[in-house]
């Protein structure tokens, strides 16, 4: 709490330093001076000074002050709490940090002796955070106002305050492009790792090519499925067929009502669709998983049983008792909502591509004799044809990484089936599924979802990158 105040008075102190930046230099152009920067870039100036280090220094308080405390406080463990094993070592200062902080201890029973260090470690916890609290507060005051008064002496009429301003933040830019860099190769470092773990486990030709997923390992050797199967291959297929069944949907219709929106809609009608679609885009795919589960599967399934009743007693005998048979959760079922859902990435984005052809392109064709839709079919969509297919290919990584649809509306069985009444599963219902609650990460079952994902991860890379080499090719033929 006191970290949070230091900062709201660290935010007020910044704007008192940018006013008091500020108008110094108003001051000094009214009595004659000849400035090199605008005022404003002398009181950001001032600011960043007076502002910058202290932040930095609260900042790394709260991310990093818990665990040099818990550190700290660790160093010298009583004797009573040395001959514990680490479990109950690692309870015991979980206890007196919580104890120090006024909170609610575990329901564990300690002696007397255990008790008394144990209220000993609370009162040092205390006094550690009171100690860190403290010299970060009295840091931070120095470093703002060692910051201020360092620009402060600095401001004068002729000094290169923009300058300086844009390289911090020329320097914040870096420092965000270094971040995103390194978390990028933070996660792929972390998949790789236990993907690697995993595949020690099991052999990656299995997984890779095996087709039977059953990844339940027995507690006992003489139980059944002691070994599981990690067979990745239906799932692939499952997260494949709803992609295609979705796409099948998304891409025609999505990019037709694209191509009215943007050749042949008048002004209001577009600028009433247009933010509908954008508003159906923000709907939550929860919702979507609902209206999956609870309209659509039923609707199908009443619709294939009708068809099926109709079939049985003829020549179709044996496809009516199957289409009788059909349930509300099938791959059609999740591939048809997430169409719906992706339809409003692909048309909105068309749109927005469609219009980015030059007219000129539009005037030529119609001067030469050419129709509206001849103009359209023939010079605008391959013109745009880039930019469509970048488009369809965020639709498609959408639908691939699409999970709430897929466990509401397909189902958790793991089928090779291409057959889109068939329930199925995917990649990313199966990750979700072995993560969920308390899991320890030593086990094949868990780590099996790391494999799934750098799989998943180098797949998608592989599209990426071909759809990248078709649009470059045709890009080449329209610039």
């Amino acid at each position: 709490m006191i970290t949070w105040a230091a900062m709201a008075a660290l935010l007020i102190f910044s704007a008192c330093a940018y006013v008091i930046g500020r108008r110094r230099l108003v001051a000094a152009v009214a009595a004659g001076a000849q400035p090199h920067s605008r005022p404003g870039y002398h009181g950001a100036y001032l600011t960043l000074w007076a502002a910058v280090p202290a932040l930095l220094l609260l900042l790394v308080h709260i991310g990093f002050s818990s665990r040099i405390e818990a550190a700290l406080l660790q160093a010298e463990a009583p004797a009573v709490v040395r001959t514990m094993d680490a479990q109950q070592q690692r309870v015991f200062f979980d206890d007196a940090i919580s104890l120090s902080q006024g909170q609610t201890r575990s329901e564990t029973t300690y002696d007397a002796a255990v008790q008394a260090a144990l209220d000993a470690k609370a009162a040092e916890a205390r006094r550690l955070d009171q100690g860190v609290r403290l010299t970060v507060l009295v840091l931070a005051v120095v470093l703002a106002a060692g910051g201020f008064l360092i620009a402060l002496r600095r401001l004068a009429p002729d000094f290169r305050a923009r300058n300086r301003v844009e390289g911090w933040t020329a320097a914040l830019f870096i420092a965000c492009s270094v971040v995103a860099v390194l978390t990028t190769a933070g996660i792929v470092a972390s998949l790789a790792f236990e993907s690697w773990r995993f595949f020690q486990m099991v052999s990656p030709i299995d997984f890779l090519f095996g087709t039977d997923w059953d990844p339940q390992i027995a507690m006992r050797a003489d139980q059944y499925a002691s070994k599981g199967a990690f067979g990745a291959v239906p799932l692939f297929v499952g997260t494949f067929l709803v992609m295609l069944v979705a796409m099948v949907v998304a891409a025609p219709i999505g990019l037709f009502a694209a191509i009215y929106l943007a050749e042949y809609a008048g002004g209001w009608t577009r600028a009433v669709v247009k933010p509908l679609l954008e508003v159906l885009a923000g709907v939550p795919t929860v919702v979507y998983g609902f209206f999956a589960a609870l309209t659509v599967g039923p609707l199908f399934r009443a619709g294939f049983n009708a068809i099926g009743a109709q079939l049985i007693g003829g020549p179709l005998n044996e496809l009516g008792v199957y289409l009788g048979q059909v349930q509300n959760q099938m791959a059609l079922v999740a591939g048809a909502v997430m169409g719906i859902m992706l339809i409003p990435f692909v048309c909105s984005l068309s749109d927005d591509i469609l219009n980015a052809v030059p007219q000129s392109l539009r005037d030529g064709s119609l001067a030469m004799g050419a129709t509206k839709s001849e103009t359209v079919k023939k010079v605008v969509l391959p013109a745009a044809l880039p930019g469509v297919m970048g488009a369809l290919l965020l639709a498609v990584s959408r639908a691939v990484g699409e999970t709430m649809i897929v466990t509401m509306a397909a189902g958790l069985q793991a089928r090779m089936t291409l057959n889109p009444l068939d329930s199925v599963t995917t990649v990313t219902v199966q990750i979700v599924t072995l993560l969920t609650g308390d899991q320890e990460f030593d086990s094949a079952k868990t780590l099996s979802a790391f494999g799934l994902g750098l799989t998943l991860f180098a797949v998608t890379l592989a599209l990426n990158i071909v759809a990248l080499r078709i649009v470059q090719k045709y890009r080449e033929q329209y610039d």
